[in-house]
């Protein structure tokens, strides 16, 4: 076997245990951020907003990205985990709207009647997840199409 592809086939398994550890990482960050989400919500708004969001992002976008490292070096194995954030998010975000609709907007407001953030937080991050999600698509259909 030629000492090049034997190389590339040991880089390909060390990127591959990375990108496990990073879905872990992202799988971890991602419980916090909707916990924390869902905290401020059904309390309406007793917490301090949290500003977890942009870390939330590098980091779900960190994963996708060597993701699609892997893809490019040819490892063909890798599943598809990160589309269960998107879902995750997409459910998460349509469950508090409906909570929202049927509660008459109870959560969105605090105990003095202010308005809160929460929901639109929840949106934002979903927004932004689906979007790294739409990005390492046409990055996945771009390689598709040069090779």
């Amino acid at each position: 076997m030629d000492i090049n592809i034997r190389k590339r086939r040991e880089a390909g398994i060390i990127e591959a245990a990375i990108n496990q550890n990073l879905f872990i990482i992202c799988t971890i960050v991602t419980v916090v951020t909707m916990i924390l989400l869902l905290t401020n919500f059904f309390t309406r708004g007793a917490f301090f907003p949290t500003s977890i969001g942009f870390f939330y992002l590098v980091v779900v976008l960190i994963y996708s990205l060597h993701k699609e490292f892997i893809r490019w070096l040819g490892e063909k194995k890798s599943r598809r985990q990160g589309e269960y954030f998107v879902y995750a998010w997409v459910i998460l975000t349509t469950i508090l709207y409906a909570i929202s609709f049927f509660t008459n907007n109870y959560f969105g407001l605090s105990k003095e009647g202010y308005p809160l953030g929460t929901l639109a937080d929840v949106s934002y991050t979903t927004i932004e997840v689906l979007g790294v999600f739409v990005i390492t698509r046409i990055m996945k259909i771009v390689f598709m199409v040069k090779r």
